[in-house]
């Protein structure tokens, strides 16, 4: 807890200097929350296996409701990983959120809230995994953060190098197709952990219910960053 409350602190402080994570007007554009729990009896099997059908769903959702973007997720129980064998363990399936979602059209683009550096990056390339990856290593005033930035486009990550600043506000990537994300509807998934756990290029976006507490300490709302708050389920 310690560290949330100094990332809270560092927030308080240094609230107009968080740029945008993507183009954002709040006075014109509306967010669509999108529930994937088992409450959502839209998303039958069928819906889910198919890619393409899964993408016309949220398309058509955003559609309705008039929506630039869908949001939503952090420490949201889903059904939805049921579509993939990567969420599936002998013990226990993972279902549990730990990031983000914005929902948006492939090539939405992707901005630095604040400034950092390439920590490293991926291309984790099973189906339903983040596909194009990058995580970047924030300096807080002492504090240590990453950010990571799932289901990006692969050209997101052809010409990155570990170390390589990223400014406050710079575009430095884009939402992935679905053949280069995952094979998701296209969107960016948001995360951020104070600690990597001695991992590159990945951490992990879902995990088991039983171990919600430990995760969720380690990965504090991406909300804060966002100034979004999430209704509760």
């Amino acid at each position: 807890m310690e560290s949330l409350e100094k990332l809270k602190g560092w927030l308080i402080n240094h609230q107009q200097k968080i740029s945008r994570v993507v183009d954002f007007n709040p006075s014109a554009d509306h967010l669509f929350p999108f529930d994937f729990t088992a409450a959502n009896l839209e998303l039958t099997d069928e819906v889910l296996r198919d890619t393409s059908a899964f993408t016309s769903w949220t398309t058509q959702k955003l559609k309705d409701a008039g929506a630039r973007y869908g949001i939503g997720g952090y420490n949201e129980h889903r059904t939805i990983y049921s579509r993939s064998i990567h969420f599936d363990t002998l013990e226990e399936p993972r279902r549990l959120h730990l990031g983000v979602d914005i929902w948006g059209p492939a090539g939405t683009p992707v901005y630095n809230f604040f400034e950092a550096e390439v920590h490293s990056f991926s291309n984790n390339n099973h189906f339903g995994d983040y596909g194009g990856t990058i995580i970047l290593k924030y300096q807080l005033d002492g504090l240590v953060l990453y950010g990571l930035y799932g289901h990006l486009s692969l050209a997101s990550i052809a010409d990155l190098k570990v170390g390589q600043p990223i400014a406050t506000g710079e575009r430095f990537a884009t939402f992935g197709i679905p053949e280069e994300n995952g094979n998701w509807p296209p969107h960016l998934h948001f995360q951020l952990m104070f600690d990597m756990q001695g991992k590159n290029g990945d951490y992990p976006g879902v995990c088991q219910f039983s171990n919600r507490a430990v995760y969720l300490a380690n990965c504090p709302d991406p909300g804060l960053i966002l100034n979004y708050t999430f209704p509760i389920k």
